[in-house]
């Protein structure tokens, strides 16, 4: 058996390889490229004939050079820099850090405490394919959010009819089309009803145009308070060019989703995952890009829970025992959790009752739709280890009357519901 720490860098990785006994054999720099890497398998060659009998580990799970190591057959395992700092405290309370040093680190790590981490697990490249699109475009829309927020701010400063009139979300298509062409209160003043019309059907809206562009045209013109001319001008310039970015964010964002949900669908796992209540195949995409698609990468429902941030921890010391929401955990999956339990509320009877039954014992919105998505993930990893479509009734068996309240005292007790 040997260790090797791996402390990777943008262009280069530190190497150092340790046997059983942490006796240093060879340590090394290797530049990221075909080279680096063939030199990396000659390094390991010399000391081992055995790929499983080569640990790996390295503090990212992402990219061709772990894609390369974990098809060698070498066992390579991903560990989280919070997690890898912590290990450096033990040795060491200085401070002091180094790229050789982290690389010691490393393999001191995998070779004392392999068993307390998971191995790395690479998706098949539909898998992957399907994560890099979905993590894009949740991106995408992220980015969106930050523009529309910078643009409320402007209109707030000096056209506040413009938020009057659409709403807290100026990166609505309306908005952007509108904005582009009335950055100005005055100049939003002088649109006619037909030329609104116009500006919303060339935005692509088709239902209740008049209507719609009677209501925007009154709000426009409604009475606000005004500046001087020439500092309008001077935000209307600003707002001109911050709906020229959320027009164009708009564009790629609905091209990026067309392709991301062309690719989703001819997943395999693709039928399972729309099967279950609420799961469109944006949200369906990026759990499946964000989980993988290799069942053995969580050994159990609870092991996918933690990844996904759902399940609580407990804080427990002597008489003091606090139960809390996780706070390391995958933004994305834990953003597509939230929006996939808010959205099974309307497509499933089960989830309804169960988030309803959450919010009777106390619980604010969040906490319960939190509980719920906890409740979520662990079906869906049920229905991905059995290869089955969601079921209803085995999703959500009914419960005596007994049960139910002995759920409750559990819960007032400062109990964690184990769902």
């Amino acid at each position: 058996m040997i260790f090797i720490g791996d402390d990777w860098s943008e262009g280069h990785h530190d190497i150092e390889i340790q046997d059983e006994n942490g006796q240093m054999l060879e340590r090394c720099r290797l530049d990221e490229d075909v080279d680096g890497l063939a030199k990396f398998h000659e390094l390991i060659a010399t000391h081992s004939t055995e790929p499983t009998h080569v640990l790996v580990a390295i503090e990212t799970d992402r990219g061709l050079w772990v894609a390369a190591l974990v098809a060698a057959g070498y066992r390579v395992f991903a560990l989280n820099p919070k997690t890898v700092a912590r290990y450096r405290e033990r040795y060491s309370t200085s401070g002091a850090k180094s790229d050789r040093g982290d690389a010691k680190l490393l393999a001191d790590l995998v070779r004392t405490d392999a068993h307390n981490h998971r191995e790395a697990v690479v998706s098949s490249p539909e898998g992957e394919a399907v994560q890099v699109l979905a993590r894009a475009h949740q991106r995408l829309i992220w980015n969106r959010r930050t523009h529309a927020n910078a643009l409320r701010s402007v209109l707030r400063e000096f056209f506040p009819g413009a938020l009057a009139a659409f709403g807290n979300d100026p990166s609505a298509v309306d908005a952007v089309a509108i904005l582009a062409a009335a950055p100005t209160p005055a100049a939003a003043r002088a649109l006619t009803k037909s030329s609104l019309i116009s500006i919303l059907r060339r935005a692509g809206r088709s239902r209740l145009v008049p209507v719609r562009a009677e209501r925007l045209q009154a709000a426009l013109r409604a009475p606000q308070i005004e500046g001087d001319t020439a500092l309008a001008d001077a935000y209307g310039a600003t707002v001109k060019a911050a709906v020229a970015i959320l027009a164009e964010l708009n564009r790629q964002i609905d091209g990026l989703e067309e392709t991301l949900t062309k690719r989703f669908a001819a997943h395999g796992d693709a039928e399972i995952y729309e099967s279950l209540p609420g799961m469109g195949p944006v949200i369906a995409s990026r759990l499946l890009g964000e989980f993988g698609d290799n069942n053995q990468r969580f050994e159990s429902a609870r092991a996918r829970r933690n990844y996904a941030g759902t399940s609580p921890i407990t804080i427990a010391s002597g008489k003091s025992r606090v139960v809390r929401s996780r706070f390391a955990h995958n933004r994305h999956v834990a953003d597509a959790c939230y929006w996939w339990a808010f959205c099974s509320l309307t497509h499933s009877a089960g989830a309804r009752a169960f988030y309803d039954q959450r919010r009777a014992l106390g619980d604010g919105h969040d906490k319960a739709l939190r509980a719920l998505g906890n409740k979520l993930v662990g079906v869906l990893d049920g229905c991905l280890r059995s290869g089955k479509r969601y079921d209803e009734d085995i999703a959500w068996p009914k419960t005596s009357p007994e049960a139910e309240a002995h759920g409750a005292r559990y819960h007032a007790t400062g109990g964690i519901e184990a769902a």
